[in-house]
């Protein structure tokens, strides 16, 4: 049995409940985490043990807060006020967890569906993602990784060309794959609003919307927005439906042609804002 499911974000008592009710077996059945595995719930360090108890069973993906963790210890970012970190960065395996996360991947394309944490970009076909994802994931696991998290952080370039190159080429990547929502109707990426779909200003849609997606016919599975919420429709499955803000962590069985939906509640972590 395959099960998709959406961020964990450091929720391990609401992983581990979500795992007794599908009868989860490693033996039998298979993970896909689509990122923000860690950060803002109470128990982050507990998650990467557990994942990385599943051994072959669990695919992870890396979200934006997997990817804070690596540049905190790398001494790139401060840790928030927000952040629930620290027993990873105090664990005597700490550098056992960050070269774990740093093996984990952006995307992946398996049972008829293409796995991200946030989205693609309008102008990528499902081949230049998969490339894309696979040419980030050398970086991340090289000894490049410190001089490349230096210049991970920003909003430019916002809009995909194909000449795009080293840096610039990089962090617009990770920011479609780990943090995008919302784009204009030519493919320009937003970070500004955040809210829901409906929430949006005028001149921007969700990135799934976009006219002439080039992605567009391949089912495409994500997390990362959480007042998007559960969206399940034949080409899209959204699945962060709020774990750590109070709502609760959402798996979707989708072998043999099912699209079937389990959750359980979670208690509130963080409060927004």
């Amino acid at each position: 049995m395959i099960y998709l499911v959406g961020d964990l974000q450091g929720c391990c008592d609401a992983f581990e409940r979500l795992l007794a009710q599908i009868g989860f077996s490693p033996s039998r059945d298979r993970l896909y985490l689509l990122g923000d595995l860690v950060n803002r719930g109470p128990a982050s360090l507990a998650v990467l043990e557990r994942l990385e108890g599943l051994g072959d069973a669990a695919t992870c993906l890396l979200g934006n807060h997997d990817l804070h963790l690596l540049a905190v210890a790398h001494g790139v970012r401060k840790l928030h006020r927000s952040d629930t970190l620290d027993a990873i960065l105090a664990s005597p395996r700490r550098e056992h967890w960050l070269r774990w996360l740093r093996a984990q991947r952006l995307a992946v394309q398996a049972h008829g569906w293409l796995m991200v944490h946030a989205g693609l970009a309008p102008q990528w076909d499902a081949a230049q993602a998969l490339a894309l994802a696979d040419e980030l994931h050398r970086l991340l696991d090289s000894d490049d990784l410190p001089a490349f998290l230096q210049v991970m952080y920003g909003n430019e370039p916002a809009r995909w060309d194909d000449a795009l190159a080293g840096a610039d080429r990089w962090r617009f990547a990770i920011n479609v794959f780990t943090r995008m929502r919302f784009c204009s109707a030519d493919g320009t990426l937003d970070f500004k609003v955040k809210e829901g779909a409906d929430a949006a200003p005028k001149h921007l849609m969700p990135w799934f919307e976009v006219p002439g997606r080039r992605s567009a016919g391949v089912p495409v599975a994500f997390g990362h927005w959480s007042t998007l919420g559960l969206r399940s429709r034949p080409d899209l499955l959204a699945l962060d439906t709020g774990c750590v803000w109070g709502g609760s962590l959402t798996a979707a069985r989708i072998d043999g042609g099912r699209r079937e939906i389990y959750s359980v509640r979670c208690a509130q972590a963080r409060k927004p804002g």
